[in-house]
């Protein structure tokens, strides 16, 4: 399949994606409970000015303001019936920030998960979910997205559904899930299940990996079960900067430009192509993370322990693949990426 993100590829050993869509929109006014998609159409300077925050700081892809922008979000919102005007202008602001960018940059329409239990243990059917991720692709491709980005995944029923509804858009992608239950998807999945479950897609991403999660720790080390596993496409990484600490009634990120700068390097040698920023990622982190990447050479993939003294400790002892950890879990997932 030809498209901007494989033809970058292509001529690339690696790519640096954008960080944080709600941390940085927190920072611009946003407040808790609201929905960030309806700023496509309210606030469209601010999300300008997310997306440019990001390419000017070197990223090579920024994902849209439509994490949430699917009806079943919206409708918490009395919004469930603008989801293809919201996508369409998260993809359009975008589509003018990339081109005016002085580098190429790659417009990824941000999909989340519905926030809905997948059947038989909830009421979210498998046509249900095509046809609401089916229903936000069109709205971004009709924008000008490059591809399509599902994140922050628990649910293998989930992502199969947004493959399917990426297809009958016609639209390349790329998806990740968050493991952030000792090593695992809050449903139960491991780094090597997900390798499994990406090799028998019908329609395969471009690339795939994690994001979010627990910590910089905890990603990398899932990143190195995908490669155990013997992944047959690009990995992508997107971890958080750092551990939430509540503060003055807000949420804060404890990882510094220099630590993120760290987790980049670490990310490319354990054999990642697309890394980027999650929860708590600034503009300034980006700009950390891209000097390292261009200055400091590639070295061997690192050993956990090294991992650990760099960036700190896991938050548990097994990532999953061993067969310990939690069962698989009926919890909802987040709501968005913060």
């Amino acid at each position: 399949m030809t498209n901007a993100l494989s033809r970058l590829l292509e001529n690339r050993d690696w790519l640096m994606a954008d960080g944080a869509t709600g941390t940085n929109l927190f920072n611009m006014g946003l407040m808790s409970g609201d929905a960030p998609e309806l700023w496509n159409v309210e606030e469209t300077a601010k999300i300008t000015a997310l997306y440019k925050g990001a390419a000017d700081a070197g990223s090579d892809i920024f994902l849209t303001n439509s994490f949430g922008a699917n009806a079943s979000r919206l409708k918490l919102h009395g919004a469930e019936g603008r989801v293809h005007e919201l996508n369409k202008a998260a993809a359009e602001i975008g589509r003018e920030v990339a081109d005016a960018a002085n580098h190429p940059v790659i417009v990824a329409g941000s999909v989340g998960p519905t926030g809905e239990i997948m059947a038989p243990m909830g009421s979210l059917t498998h046509e249900i979910a095509v046809e609401m991720f089916h229903e936000q692709a069109e709205g971004l491709k009709a924008g000008g997205a490059d591809v399509a980005w599902v994140e922050t995944i628990s649910a293998a029923e989930e992502y199969k559904a947004a493959a399917e509804a990426f297809a009958l858009s016609d639209m390349p992608w790329c998806g990740t899930m968050s493991f952030d239950t000792a090593g695992r998807t809050m449903m139960g999945h491991t780094s090597a299940d997900m390798v499994k479950l990406v090799g028998k897609l019908d329609h395969q991403p471009i690339a795939f990996g994690a994001n979010c999660g627990v910590g910089a720790s905890d990603l990398l080390r899932t990143v190195l079960g995908f490669v155990t596993a013997g992944p047959a496409k690009p990995l992508i990484a997107k971890g958080n900067a750092g551990i939430p600490k509540y503060h003055d009634g807000h949420i804060h990120y404890d990882g510094t430009p220099e630590l993120m700068a760290e987790y980049a390097v670490l990310a490319r040698d354990c054999g990642t192509t697309i890394i980027g920023g999650c929860c708590g990622t600034t503009p300034e982190h980006l700009r950390a993370m891209r000097e390292a990447l261009e200055t400091r050479p590639k070295g061997d993939a690192p050993q956990l322990e090294v991992i650990a003294e760099k960036l700190g400790g896991f938050s548990s002892v097994s990532d999953g693949t061993d067969g310990a950890g939690p069962v698989a879990s009926q919890r909802r997932g987040r709501r968005r990426r913060s």
